[in-house]
């Protein structure tokens, strides 16, 4: 839940405020004084602090000055409010770092729309100091073999120009940690990193998801939406699985980044941005183009700078170092002893062509500490029966031909729940399963469901 801290002499305002707000699912706090805000902001994390600009004992920018300097992680973004607002006062608050200014008496529908922006603008925010810490190209790039070497020079070479980025990838190669260490190295690592998944989106959606729409534009929604473009302002828009785009969604997509301008769904007038493009595809855009199904002018805006990310069967001297990097990471996360793993499996886990790449060994990896709880070294008998053989799967592995249907079964479907994010309605439709039916072959097969 959001936490929010509405700072205001006026008990009425804090009253109506707070019981607004809370209706709307925020959790909210209230404050009187300045020195009581600030007191609150020290002890508590919030989201964001609708502050007073007259206060009883000091001026709220003073105040907004003092949470400027807080730390990015714990810093909340600061609404200024006012009933006795002038252009300059509002234009200084801005200066100061105040998200944005509202006038008394407040309008619910602006300060709904406010508040939600600068809720999200604070989640980017930490989210982005969070993902410079973690995606450099070191640290996204395990691996010593030469296609990861060249990968990362390659990124170090070209991540800090402004050129558009198309990565090349099968499903799995880790496309998305690419973009985001190509961000962190760039001149915008101090902005945003926006995503937007081309595949994940309905179509119906996706123009709404990336320009953003306007009062009226979708009835019954929200009366105002900021899209991905205008998110990213400053920053990068990683647009993942570009090829999934439908045509009339790609001709858009050209228009805006001929000259970084375009018009929210419902709108009336354009915007302009700043933003470095990075896309991403596990298709052959040039097939797509031949098939009429990508644009061809579209391909050669997105392709300045062409990234190819290898399968990891390419790069199978890479899969000791991993493995070991996801049970160090996992044993973190449930509070495990440090897991060794043995010759055989390591031999095990090399020889496997992994069709799901780096993701499908780490889903392997947390599925065999999550079954073994005890286990201190991981050997070859822990593993799934599918990395056994390396594309192929022999009659000595199983019992009976039920055991070895069953064991292909349940590979099968898991890996079209990972094709599907854990969604298990999509996961159905891609297995051309009703989902009560998959949810029982789950059951059947001691497949639990993920939360």
């Amino acid at each position: 839940m959001n936490q929010i801290l509405v700072v205001d002499d006026e008990a009425e305002i804090r009253s109506s405020l707070e019981e607004i707000l809370r209706e709307e699912g925020y959790g909210v706090s209230t404050a009187a004084t300045a020195a009581e805000a600030l007191v609150m902001i020290e002890d508590a994390p919030y989201d964001v602090v609708l502050l007073d600009i007259w206060l009883p004992d000091r001026d709220g920018l003073e105040v907004l000055s003092e949470v400027r300097q807080l730390a990015t992680e714990t810093r909340p973004e600061v609404v200024i409010i006012s009933g006795h607002g002038t252009i300059e006062t509002a234009v200084k608050a801005t200066k100061l770092g105040a998200y944005d200014f509202l006038e008394k008496p407040l309008s619910l529908d602006r300060t709904l729309i406010v508040l939600k922006n600068a809720v999200e603008a604070r989640r980017l925010r930490t989210e982005n100091q969070e993902f410079k810490r973690q995606f450099s190209v070191g640290s996204v790039l395990t691996g010593e073999s030469v296609p990861v070497k060249a990968l990362r020079q390659q990124i170090r070479l070209m991540a800090p120009t402004n050129g558009r980025v198309l990565i090349y990838g099968e499903s799995g190669t880790g496309k998305e940690l690419i973009a985001r260490a190509i961000h962190a190295e760039s001149l915008r690592r101090d902005q945003i990193f926006v995503e937007l998944n081309c595949a994940a989106i309905p179509e119906a959606h996706i123009e709404a998801e990336l320009f953003g729409y306007r009062h009226g534009a979708q009835p019954g929604g929200p009366p105002e939406q900021r899209g991905t473009l205008e998110r990213a302002d400053g920053g990068t828009l990683f647009l993942d699985e570009v090829g999934d785009m439908s045509l009339k969604t790609q001709a858009k997509v050209l228009s805006a980044l001929d000259d970084q301008l375009f018009t929210p769904v419902g709108g009336t007038q354009p915007l302009r941005v700043d933003v470095r493009l990075i896309a991403s595809t596990n298709k052959d855009l040039e097939e797509e183009i031949a098939k009429g199904n990508f644009r061809e002018d579209l391909f050669y805006r997105l392709n300045v700078v062409p990234f190819f990310v290898p399968p990891l069967r390419e790069r199978k001297q890479d899969i000791p170092l991993l493995a070991r990097e996801f049970l160090t990471e996992f044993g973190r996360q449930y509070g495990r002893p440090r897991m060794e793993i043995g010759d055989e499996a390591l031999a095990t886990l090399s020889q496997y062509h992994w069709p799901g790449n780096v993701r499908e060994l780490k889903n392997v990896i947390e599925r065999v500490m999550i079954l073994n709880p005890r286990v201190l070294r991981l050997e070859r008998k822990h593993l799934p029966p599918l990395t056994h053989k390396a594309g192929t799967r022999s009659t000595e592995e199983f019992s009976s031909l039920q055991q070895a249907r069953d064991a292909y079964e349940r590979e099968y479907i898991l890996k079209k729940i990972e094709e599907a994010r854990n969604n298990i309605s999509h996961a159905a439709e891609l297995l051309g399963l009703e989902r009560s039916h998959l949810y029982r072959k789950m059951k059947a097969l001691g497949i639990g469901v993920r939360e």
